[in-house]
């Protein structure tokens, strides 16, 4: 099952046969970024578009506060290990910024103290060019499946940098008449979502069919390694080319 129908289900959207629902799924892990468009009606799960950044993640958010502090505290030429400290301490930073306002801690590098701080309003300033790239995504595949911010009945969040509160911000401004479902762990909703999949599979329900598509164009490699594009993105699946 792939994971934008998992969350979905894992909310219980769809499980109502009865139920007409268009979801927008908003997932930003540590490494990637993902939004998918379902059309959810009569136990048909339908992917309507996906797209993302397999390059965009909470790991962005970690590598913009080292930068910060390593230009404030001009430093240069680390070693790996302190390259490492300063990482898992701006990872900490990170996670205490989703709930406080001020992070602050002293850590040992290149044989000195250091005081590191952080503002949530500074941290928020680094982190916005990533936040929009992501809102960018989410316009991308509303173009693709033809519709509008308004027509997203449910927005469901997945991935551990959804707490963050400027990136639920975002999401709630862009989709602002949209109902924001976070109330499940995001690092677990997945695979509860999946866990109801595997119900479904065993036979125990027969009224719901899940509709997937390619998020990217398969084709193969012509003269001049370029690719001929046989089967576009977002074709629904299983497909065959004659």
């Amino acid at each position: 099952v792939n994971e934008p129908t998992a969350a979905s289900l894992a909310y219980g959207i769809g499980l109502n046969a009865e139920e007409a629902r268009t979801v927008a799924v908003y997932d930003l892990g540590r490494g990637t970024f993902d939004v998918s468009i379902l059309s959810i009606q009569h136990g048909i799960f339908e992917v309507l578009s996906t797209h993302g950044d397999t390059f965009l993640g909470g790991d962005d958010f970690d590598k913009a506060i080292v930068t910060e502090w390593k230009t404030i505290h001009h430093l240069d030429s680390l070693s790996a290990s302190d390259n490492q400290l300063l990482r898992l301490t701006a990872e900490k930073a990170k996670k205490h910024l989703s709930k406080e306002q001020q992070y602050s801690e002293k850590i040992n590098i290149q044989s000195k103290n250091i005081d590191l701080e952080l503002s949530r309003e500074r941290y928020s300033q680094l982190i916005d060019p990533f936040v929009q790239l992501s809102i960018n995504s989410c316009k991308s595949a509303l173009k693709d499946a033809e519709l509008s911010p308004d027509d997203i009945d449910e927005v469901v969040l997945v991935g551990g940098s959804v707490r963050n509160p400027q990136v639920r911000g975002a999401v709630s401004s862009f989709f602002a008449n949209s109902s924001i479902n976070d109330s499940i762990d995001p690092d677990e909703v997945v695979a509860l979502g999946a866990a109801i999949e595997a119900d479904i599979l065993a036979g125990n329900r027969q009224d719901l069919l899940l509709l997937d598509v390619t998020p990217l164009s398969l084709g193969i490699e012509t003269l001049g390694g370029l690719m001929d594009v046989i089967l576009p993105r977002n074709s629904k699946v299983p497909q065959k080319v004659a």
